[in-house]
């Protein structure tokens, strides 16, 4: 028996429907597809982006710990070439601190023995009244010229100081006196005592008259 019409009508609308829907469900489907693809896609550039900006912030880490290890480096450096400068200087000093020992070594000694040398001399200043007091004079002669030898053969040696014009170095003036007609100003014209010299240096400044 024929079908209506209208039951064929409602079985192709339902057909339609059915159509309709798949159609959805596929387009849904591929679109669900398309932005799980775009997904993926965004993460790997994101995964990318993060493992450069990882890579740049581990470089950047490294090169400051490379600058700051350079830094270290070139104090040290600098700390290492000051000590060695200085152990060098310290070396010198102590090198000429022992030369200048050596160089003025027994001057201790020469002061002590300079006094004695001048009752020498001004025992040689009295006159000798009687063959008794010449023999005397004569031996405190030949004391006082052995003694003279010694200090000179050890670098100690008298400073000439009669008719020399003043130095506050190597003269210490005791007394002025008015120039005469033989005299230059400021020159030497009496030694109370002789002044002596080791080498370079005054063991004592002449003791003297100046004519002013």
């Amino acid at each position: 028996m024929p079908e209506k019409e209208s039951d064929l009508s409602k079985k192709k609308a339902t057909v339609d429907q059915s159509e309709k829907t798949t159609a959805k469900a596929d387009k849904s489907t591929a679109e669900t597809g398309d932005t799980a693809k775009a997904d993926k896609s965004k993460q790997k550039v994101a995964a990318k982006t993060a493992k450069k900006e990882n890579s740049a912030k581990k470089t950047a880490e490294t090169a400051e710990q490379l600058q700051q290890l350079q830094q270290k480096y070139s104090e040290l450096e600098d700390k290492y070439y000051r000590a060695e400068a200085e152990m060098a200087n310290m070396h010198k000093r102590f090198k000429k601190e022992q030369e200048q020992l050596l160089k003025y070594d027994g001057q201790s000694l020469a002061r002590d023995v300079l006094p004695v040398l001048d009752n020498l001399s001004r025992a040689l200043k009295i006159e000798a009244t009687d063959e008794a007091a010449v023999q005397l004079k004569h031996g405190v002669e030949m004391v006082y010229r052995d003694m003279e030898k010694a200090l000179k053969d050890n670098h100690i040696t008298r400073i000439d100081a009669l008719g020399k014009p003043f130095d506050p170095t190597f003269h210490q003036a005791v007394k002025t006196v008015p120039v005469e007609k033989d005299q230059t100003a400021e020159t030497v014209v009496e030694v109370f005592q002789d002044g002596y010299l080791l080498k370079d240096r005054v063991l004592r400044p002449a003791m003297v008259v100046v004519a002013q």
